[in-house]
């Protein structure tokens, strides 16, 4: 008996210890990534249809400002890949501020209009019980200059209440 209460009583202690050493050290240098989609919209409705492709190449940033006056703290660009994902790592923790992915340059003329919403806001902390060291960011796109011919029968197809009534 009093043998395996001092196995419990060194389990609890050295469960305490790593709890401690992981809380004054582990959380603080852990690397996120936050990771997202950029698309191409050629019907201009500022959301994913089946006609969306990938943007290869497009610039975004992460963004991180302080919540009591707007001045930016962090920055961080990044470029998409052939599938139109990005990740962009940060090594810092910014529980108390707000951090955001925009958009910033497309690499194409025929696509390169800016959303009316171009900023996804991301948590950015180990601090939300997210144990997963990817933070997921809404998709953001550019749109064409004018909308495909195919747009009308992708929008029937969507929202065939709306276009029955017109």
């Amino acid at each position: 008996m009093a043998k395996a209460l001092g196995i419990a009583a060194l389990f609890i202690t050295l469960s305490c210890f790593y709890s401690l050493a992981y809380a004054t050290t582990g959380a603080a240098t852990r690397t996120l990534f936050v990771e997202g989609k950029v698309y191409c919209d050629p019907c201009r409705v500022q959301f994913e249809t089946r006609l969306s492709t990938p943007v290869d190449g497009a610039t975004v940033a992460l963004e991180c400002r302080s919540r009591e006056n707007g001045t930016i703290v962090y920055v961080v660009e990044g470029k998409t890949d052939k599938n139109g994902i990005y990740s962009l790592a940060s090594h810092k923790e910014f529980e108390e501020q707000i951090c955001e992915v925009r958009t910033v340059r497309s690499p194409t003329d025929q696509c390169a209009d800016h959303f009316d919403f171009e900023r996804a806001r991301i948590l950015l902390t180990d601090n939300n019980g997210v144990n997963a060291l990817a933070r997921y960011a809404n998709p953001l796109g550019f749109m064409t200059k004018e909308s495909t011919y195919e747009c009308e029968a992708v929008l029937k197809e969507l929202f065939p209440e709306e276009t029955e009534d017109q």
